[in-house]
């Protein structure tokens, strides 16, 4: 028999059978909680469980989880697995203005290799249709087979004529695959959309470091884009990284918004430069370039965004070096059964 979940003060309760967190099992049910790297690294769905117990993989405390936590009654849901019924405090919910999520056909309207693996998807709605969202969030993909693919939205909110994404080219990869090899404009995907809690904070003006790894410029390109066009007095530093220069694929495009806004800066780093390549720039791993640069994040948010070592480095290095973990914000990359690019989140 499955446990039940409910939320404290409301109407809210869904079922988590033994063998899944919490978080896949409000997922499932349509219920939105907060979450961010989906690994116990950033702390983003941590929630204050009211009465009920859990366990974590391993009997292993989740390394977002400090003593005080764990004293107080908090757990992290993308990685807590019931073994009682639960209720989590009210507080755990989502914020009740995020756009519901929900299915559609797309349109591919364009097709633009922007590097020898990465290309950039142009998709089309209905023209009576249109799909609020947050800077940031992203869509799945919705396979015949009943898989789903998920990427970042990589546009902001008020350009919403097209919904772009950036999709890595996976070996392997069924879905990458078909895009690479045979796509074609007037395609008709089914897509599904918005989804998820990553996004800037626009009730604060505390300063913001954006890190990208790879295709995880996608969703910092549109946070950025969003929060010029609405004008949030928000210092933003972008930092992102690749192993080539050839991984930063829009570089020319980030260069541009620093140069042109005040407000931001940008800060390009290439782990391995060829040669050949004459890079003149940052070197190394983006993550010690933030910390290089902000020994003191005791008064800034981040938002990091890529593959999952990325991820969860920028998350232990940025709160050691003084960051509130609850000002941590993730999205962190990995890759579906047959090796298709999706994501998890936490």
């Amino acid at each position: 028999m499955p446990f039940s979940i409910s939320i404290d003060h409301s109407e809210t309760t869904f079922p988590a059978q033994e063998n899944e967190t919490l978080l896949d099992a409000a997922l499932k049910a349509g219920v939105e909680l907060p979450y961010g790297c989906r690994n116990g690294s950033c702390g983003t769905c941590k929630a204050l469980m009211v009465s009920g117990s859990v366990r974590y993989p391993f009997d292993l405390t989740p390394p977002a989880l400090s003593a005080e936590d764990l004293a107080a009654g908090q757990i992290l849901v993308c990685s807590a697995y019931a073994t009682d019924d639960i209720t989590l405090a009210a507080g755990s919910a989502a914020e009740s203005d995020l756009p519901p999520p929900c299915v559609m056909p797309a349109r591919v309207e364009h097709v633009e290799h922007v590097n020898a693996d990465v290309m950039r998807l142009l998709l089309k709605l209905p023209d009576t249709v249109r799909m609020p969202f947050r800077a940031g969030q992203y869509i799945n993909i919705l396979q015949a087979d009943g898989g789903r693919r998920a990427f970042s939205i990589a546009n902001a909110p008020h350009d919403d004529e097209f919904i772009e994404l950036h999709i890595r080219f996976i070996p392997g990869g069924e879905f990458t695959g078909h895009v690479f090899a045979d796509m074609k404009e007037k395609e008709i995907l089914r897509i599904e959309g918005p989804l998820g809690n990553f996004y800037l904070d626009e009730t604060h003006q505390r300063p913001a470091v954006l890190v990208g790894g790879g295709t995880g410029f996608a969703p910092l390109k549109g946070m950025i884009e969003h929060a010029l066009y609405i004008g949030l007095d928000k210092p933003l530093h972008l930092y992102w990284g690749g192993r080539t220069e050839a991984d930063l694929y829009m570089r020319r495009l980030a260069e541009q918004l620093a140069h042109s806004n005040a407000r931001v800066t940008f800060t390009p780093v290439v782990e391995d430069p060829l040669p050949e390549g004459g890079w003149e720039g940052r070197t190394g791993l983006v993550t010690h370039a933030v910390v290089e640069d902000h020994p003191d994040l005791r008064e800034y948010e981040v938002y990091a965004s890529g593959p999952p070592a990325m991820v969860e480095a920028a998350a232990r290095l940025c709160i050691s070096h003084g960051l509130p973990a609850d000002r941590m914000y993730s999205d962190a990359f990995t890759f579906a059964h047959d090796g298709t690019a999706k994501k998890k989140w936490g």
